[in-house]
């Protein structure tokens, strides 16, 4: 196995070190001994042929219950460090070998011509949604100590450090690591929708706010250098959007008062920003050379830049005071001073940026200046434009009650046609349809409510509302009607997304029925976004019938709106883990139908993900060039569709897993008791993840339980059920059917390949033997029948993956990944055996102790930091 890179080795060797000094000052040297003592039992288990883990269980067994919290919480925060050096080392200068971006611009220009290459640089459109479903475990405190320890190892790396300097890095790394070890992991309280929102803005200001200029100054550079073309002002190749305080489906906490405060704090946290720069930018503009234009507003002036800055700074510090009276509850009227639009702020910006490149100063012009006007075209008045998005049957209802009470009938029993025929006349007449004042549930006042919210905001605070469940035009129609009747005077882009399997196969011809609608086309103007859902098809069909509804559905909908010459963009509506969608982005985007990109993608990043991703400006500066090499790559060079063979075999495989993962899920009587008992499902509401509860709804089984903690609790067991039930038998039918087919897909089918690199992934940070653990500790013995045959089945996967594969053990391809999980397992595996005891006695129906129901959710943490993946 390939050993980790000498530094990330020295450096995961480093914290665990100082994690081990700190142990020892807080808790005595006898605790620390027990924790080295069972750290070393489970790298025996490893090293042992037949992996024994009772000398290990049996070791855990003998902890006094005094031990057990500062135990997990020792293997917890080792697990969380050694992910911090890993995110250090790979978005460090050692790591980064060349320039993967400079290749494939030189790569692509050969092949299409620096002009096709540059044009499509220039129109290139990357959203990235940032959301905030309930899987960021770690507490933001400790976020900001592991941002802190990421900087100071960097620190640490340069060359030219003296003595003193070195000691003074490790001494603010041990300090650090105390600070972490004395911080309380995990949230007492659940985050308010509002707080999740606060914590997408820092991760703008700590992170994006310096990431994004950079980025493009350097793709700017680039195409300068080997394309002979610069960039226009104007780029924003990445476009930043928020589902954080309007994402209201199931989450009855987002209100329309919630809606209409985190506008606001956009808005304030945007013109704090811009205020910082431009006070910076006062302080560099001191120069007097000035062209006619600046100097005709300016004719007396010795610093006309810093006269020009000072007046957009207090139309800045209005727009602040202003907004800060209207988070107190109160209603000014906005003066003419307050900031209504980008143009308010790039105005006076971009006459300075003329006036220095007339006067001969073009380094000065594409410095700082530069960064805050390509901040504004990327963040806007507000940051993140928000996304609203509801649940497609409180529309109805709120139709359904209207009808009622203006005696039309009963929306809710009419036929498609009908609903589609009366929306349309609504639609088309000027006269309202409103009441003034009329009985309604409080759902539907609500919804009407949040309608009035976004009609009285800016325009450019705003982006999509999307539909959650959507099945008919008229989901998209009614919604339009709702808008249009609460006084929204523009078209405010509306936004189906399909999730389960059938909604998936039904998307193409629901959309090609909207397109024809004379009034629908002139609504959109020949633009549409439709989103796909990945976690709730996932889970609704298992991971392979699943992902071949979404290439499929993709496939139609583009077919269909290159007919209707639509402008399509494909939201992918993405989670974190395989279950759920995610995965490399290289992998994502090079799976994806062709002509399904051209240039343009939207994407949620969510929970963990962000931090993950974008958490640190270096690390999101590597994200931006993988994202922008992906999606050229995916534009100019995009694969080869299926041939009729492939999908001919594709399509039988994806029955045959449909058909064992609903016989498991839906059909097998004893499936949900097992979940139950084998997973901490229920016990995941002791973690205040979210804001979100983990059901839409309070009543109802595993068919209600939102997919999050669906992948969240298969994972903590580590048998990651989610991301392969129904796989063993689709691999299966191919070998046994069309062996010579199933290689040829797995040699020039990225999609097909990309599907079994994900799938080999979480097989390999499954584990057989832990999860047969929590069988013979908490399921019933009547139902261990049920988990023999789960556990066959993922191992008869491995076997036949390794097959197709022409391997002898997972992931002989990721050296890195393997080596990694190895490290981890000494300091996972003992979580697990803990938790399967903390579950044992919560279940019991003896209350335990505070001490070790925090061990419980500590175990929690600790498993997700382990695997990497929450929900």
């Amino acid at each position: 196995m390939e050993a980790l890179p000498e530094t990330l080795r020295e450096n995961v060797r480093l914290l665990g070190e100082l994690l081990g000094d700190t142990i020892r000052d807080h808790e005595g040297e006898a605790l620390f001994q027990k924790i080295e003592d069972i750290r070393q039992l489970g790298k025996t288990i490893q090293q042992s042929e037949d992996e024994d883990s009772a000398p290990l269980v049996e070791r855990l067994g003998e902890l006094d219950d005094r031990d057990v919290l500062p135990l997990v919480r020792a293997f917890n925060q080792f697990l969380n460090l050694a992910n911090i050096a890993e995110q250090e080392y790979f978005s460090s200068a050692e790591a980064e070998s060349e320039d993967g971006l400079k290749n494939l611009l030189l790569e692509l220009s050969d092949t299409y011509g620096r002009d096709r290459l540059a044009d499509v640089i220039g129109d290139l459109s990357i959203e990235l949604v940032l959301t905030a479903h309930p899987t960021e475990v770690t507490r933001r405190t400790l976020i900001r100590k592991y941002d802190q320890v990421v900087h100071t190892l960097g620190d640490r790396q340069r060359g030219n450090l003296l003595t003193y300097e070195q000691d003074k890095h490790r001494g603010r790394l041990h300090r650090l690591v105390e600070e972490i070890w004395s911080t309380d992991e995990i949230r007492s309280e659940r985050p308010t929708a509002v707080d999740e929102a606060k914590w997408g803005f820092a991760v703008i200001e700590n992170s994006l706010w310096q990431a994004v200029p950079d980025f493009i100054r350097h793709l700017d550079r680039l195409c300068c250098r080997h394309l002979d073309q610069c960039l226009p002002t104007d780029l924003k190749p990445f476009k930043f959007f928020s589902w954080m305080g309007g994402d209201r489906d199931g989450n009855p906490n987002v209100t329309h008062e919630v809606t209409r405060e985190v506008l606001l704090l956009g808005r304030w946290m945007a013109a704090e920003l811009y205020l910082r720069d431009i006070f910076n930018l006062g302080n560099d503009l001191s120069m007097h050379q000035a062209n006619e234009e600046l100097r005709a507003v300016f004719p007396d002036s010795v610093t006309p830049y810093r006269d020009l800055l000072l007046d957009l700074r207090r139309r800045l510090q209005a727009t602040l005071e202003w907004t800060e009276t209207r988070l107190k509850g109160r209603t000014p009227e906005a003066s003419d001073a307050v900031i209504r639009t980008r143009e308010d702020l790039l105005e006076p910006l971009m006459l300075c940026y003329r006036s220095l490149r007339d006067v001969g100063l073009p380094h000065v012009a594409n410095g700082p200046l530069m960064d805050t006007i390509r901040r504004i075209h990327s963040f806007g008045i507000n940051l993140v434009p928000l996304d609203i998005r509801q649940d497609g049957e409180r529309h109805i209802k709120a139709m359904d009650e209207l009808t009622q009470y203006l005696e039309l009938g009963r929306y809710l029993e009419w036929s498609e046609e009908e609903k589609q025929e009366f929306l349309l006349e609504q639609l088309d007449n000027k006269r309202p349809l409103l009441p003034a004042k009329w009985p309604m549930s409080d759902e539907t006042a609500e919804v009407l409510a949040t309608c009035r919210v976004i009609a009285n905001e800016p325009r450019e605070t705003l982006s999509h509302y999307v539909i959650s469940m959507a099945q008919q035009p008229s989901d998209v129609l009614v919604v339009a009607l709702l808008l249009r009747e609460c006084g929204m005077d523009w078209n405010m882009p509306i936004v189906p997304l399909f999730e389960t399997l059938d909604d998936l196969d039904r998307a193409p011809s629901v959309m090609n029925r909207l397109w024809q609608l004379p009034w629908y086309q002139d609504y959109i103007a020949g633009r549409q976004t439709v989103m796909i859902g990945y976690s709730d098809s996932a889970k609704d069909a298992g991971k392979f019938a699943a992902t071949w509804a979404q290439y499929k559905a993709q496939e139609k909908l583009v077919a269909h709106a290159e007919q209707q010459g639509v402008n399509l963009v494909l939201f992918h509506g993405r989670g974190g883990t395989v279950g759920r969608g995610g995965g490399p982005v290289e992998k994502a985007m090079a799976s994806q139908p062709p002509g399904s990109v051209r240039g343009q993608i939207r994407v949620t990043e969510q929970g963990e993900m962000i931090r993950y991703k974008f958490g640190q400006s270096r690390v999101a500066f590597s994200s931006f060039s993988t994202y922008v090499s992906a999606t050229l790559r995916a534009t100019l060079m995009p694969h080869q569709g299926p041939s009729q063979e492939w999908r001919d075999l594709i399509e039988r495989m994806a029955q045959s897993s449909l058909e064992a993962y609903r016989s498991v899920v839906r059909g097998h009587p004893k499936f949900v008791p097992y979940f139950r008992s084998l997973t901490p499902e229920q016990e995941l509401n002791l973690l205040a993840l979210g804001s979100r509860p983990a059901k839409r709804k309070a009543t109802g089984g595993v068919d209600s339980l939102r997919a999050i903690p669906w992948v969240f609790a298969w994972m903590q067991v580590r048998l990651n059920l989610p991301s392969w039930l129904g796989t063993r038998q689709a691999l299966e039918y191919g070998l046994e059917n069309a062996p010579g087919t199933l290689v040829d897909m797995l040699e020039n089918w990225p999609f097909f390949s990309s599907f079994l690199d994900l799938l080999e992934m979480v097989v390999g940070k499954s584990d057989l033997a832990i999860s047969t653990y929590y069988e013979k500790e908490l399921v019933p013995a009547d139902l261990h029948g049920l988990g023999q045959q789960l556990r066959s089945d993922l191992a008869a996967l491995e076997v036949l993956i390794n097959r197709i594969k022409h391997q002898d053990q997972l992931l002989n391809d990721e050296p890195m990944l393997q080596r990694a999980l190895s490290v981890r397992k000494p300091y996972v595996d003992p979580l697990n055996y803990l938790q399967v005891e903390l579950l044992k006695r919560h279940r019991s129906g003896n209350p335990i102790s505070p001490e070790l129901e925090r061990a419980l959710k500590v175990t929690m943490a600790g498993i997700s930091a382990g695997m990497r993946n929450t929900g």
